[in-house]
């Protein structure tokens, strides 16, 4: 019951939103939710553990096609979908929320499946020489936060502008870039800003 309540705040409120709310949705005291979950982190994992290793399958299925380019754009629409359809999941994956085994793991594997697809489709001519990992992270996390207010107005509006971003790595036409990619550690400086989400505590966070 708890589980099932925390996913349906999750997905309305974000991944934010206070732990007393889950417990009332539940129909449960505020004690029992922190009797079961130590903390924001633990229930997050419990919520969401599952759809994030599916995520991690699709990541290791497009890491595997033939056509580097073919498999990139596949694991977006896949993965923006998802951020489309579920606003905790989209806080998971755009921000730089810490504490989550799975979350961890899914970054650590999202990070490396498109440094493979970009620099494989680099090497078949079908994407820019001068792009980078770090710039194609920080675009898809900058574009994934904007995802849920699009949906509001036009639930498909992200497949718009997600081809729009693709049709940017693409080298025909393309123009000398005006300013050097963020290193690592700037983009994980600028990831832990984008969205402002609080990390979760190892006791109470509401």
């Amino acid at each position: 019951m708890l589980i099932t309540a925390a996913r349906e705040i999750y997905t309305d409120q974000g991944v934010d939103a206070p732990l007393d709310d889950i417990a009332r949705r539940a129909g449960v005291g505020s004690a029992t939710l922190y009797r079961r979950f130590a903390g924001r982190a633990e229930l997050i994992e419990a919520v969401f553990g599952d759809s994030l290793r599916d995520i991690l399958r699709a990541a290791e299925e497009a890491r595997s096609a033939v056509d580097a380019w073919v498999g990139l754009t596949a694991y977006l629409e896949r993965i923006f979908g998802l951020l489309a359809a579920d606003r905790g999941t989209n806080d998971l994956m755009t921000t730089g929320i810490q504490g989550v085994p799975s979350l961890d793991a899914l970054r650590e594997e999202n990070a490396k499946t498109l440094d493979v697809l970009l620099r494989r489709a680099q090497e078949q001519g079908a994407v820019r020489k001068d792009a980078t990992a770090e710039d194609l992270q920080f675009m898809l996390a900058a574009l994934g936060r904007a995802v849920p207010g699009s949906t509001v107005a036009a639930p498909l509006a992200w497949r718009r502008y997600l081809f729009l971003l693709l049709d940017g790595l693409r080298p025909e036409g393309s123009h000398p870039l005006p300013a050097p990619s963020l290193t690592t550690e700037q983009l994980n400086a600028a990831m832990l800003q984008l969205g402002k989400v609080r990390r979760p505590r190892a006791g109470r966070a509401d």
